[in-house]
């Protein structure tokens, strides 16, 4: 079966999940860790994506972030090529690090922002990474410290979680722990991230209450949400769909612009794509937004997003050369 194109537009909110190829780590040591959190910081703050919730494992990782301009594929693209790059370095392997194909599902606010920000934070403490949820709430590499105010990482977005669970930050971080408290003994929850059906009727007790009275609910497995927002998602992805079709013979000449000067100055895409400040990268990189801007008329923003940087990066480098 074919793949289904991802949705996205600015203010979307997406469940990212990221998993290692063959289920194989994606970190090894305090060092990766590192590494993985610090890129993600980087790129929300230079992106202007708000992340409100994550969890690095040993073989996957959770996000949940609200994209904008910048796009999701242009954030995850920068995320795990960089990354791969820098862990394939470093542990002298090759081929590829994570899945090809990234999870993301579009989440309705309303009903599930809270669901997911517990959800998130516990996987730790599910997998036994943690043995109590007092040892959570100082763990460094979730975002449920971060949220207690026991790790810092100004990147991430505590005070619009917080103001989900109170206006005053003390009273809202005790309601707050006390709702993820609450969640523990609910174990695993297969429809946060199962098929779509189940996502958008709250589980498998609702479906199987749909099938007996024979009513029909729509549903999509890339979102999480209930009916009537899984079909207004659909209608706005059709519509954009639609608008963004003259684009597509433009969008296969920019790639073959793109992989021609790569290939003549033999710089991978990978390493251009995925952030790489190596100075010849950089070179080539300067070179092709200089070529897609001036020479084919292409946008800023849509330049930046083929790139792999931010559209204030690609600004700087045109005006350097003007």
């Amino acid at each position: 079966m074919p793949r289904r194109a991802r949705l996205d537009a600015p203010g979307t909110l997406h469940h990212v999940i990221v998993r290692g190829i063959e289920r194989r780590r994606i970190v090894n040591d305090v060092a990766d860790r590192k590494n993985f959190v610090e890129r993600l910081g980087e790129l929300a703050a230079d992106t202007q994506t708000c992340i409100y919730a994550w969890a690095l494992m040993t073989n996957h990782a959770h996000i949940l972030l609200r994209s904008y301009e910048f796009g999701l594929s242009g954030i995850m693209r920068r995320l795990l090529t960089g990354y791969a790059i820098y862990y394939n370095r470093r542990h002298r392997r090759w081929g590829h690090l994570f899945q090809n194909r990234y999870k993301s599902i579009i989440c309705e606010e309303d009903s599930y922002f809270k669901e997911l920000l517990r959800y998130i934070h516990l996987n730790p403490l599910r997998a036994k990474m943690v043995k109590s949820l007092s040892k959570l709430d100082r763990y460094r590499w979730s975002g449920h410290g971060v949220i207690m105010g026991n790790v810092n990482c100004d990147w991430q977005d505590r005070d619009y979680a917080l103001r989900w669970f109170g206006q005053k930050e003390g009273a809202a971080r005790r309601a707050y722990r006390s709702y993820v408290q609450k969640g523990i003994d609910q174990g695993r929850r297969p429809e946060l991230v199962g098929g779509g059906l189940i996502r958008s009727s709250g589980g498998w007790s609702a479906v199987k209450a749909l099938r007996r009275t024979g009513a029909r609910e729509v549903s999509d497995e890339r979102i999480l949400g209930s009916g009537e927002f899984v079909k207004q998602i659909i209608k706005e992805a059709e519509a954009s769909i639609k608008y963004q079709l003259p684009l597509l013979d433009q969008g296969q000449r920019i790639d073959e612009f793109i992989s021609k000067i790569c290939k003549d100055e033999k710089v991978p895409l990978e390493e251009l794509k995925g952030g790489s400040r190596r100075r010849k990268a950089s070179k080539v990189r300067a070179r092709i937004a200089i070529g897609l801007v001036k020479t084919h008329g292409v946008t800023l923003a849509e330049a930046a997003r083929r790139l792999g940087v931010s559209t204030s990066a690609i600004s700087k480098i045109v005006k350097r050369n003007s």
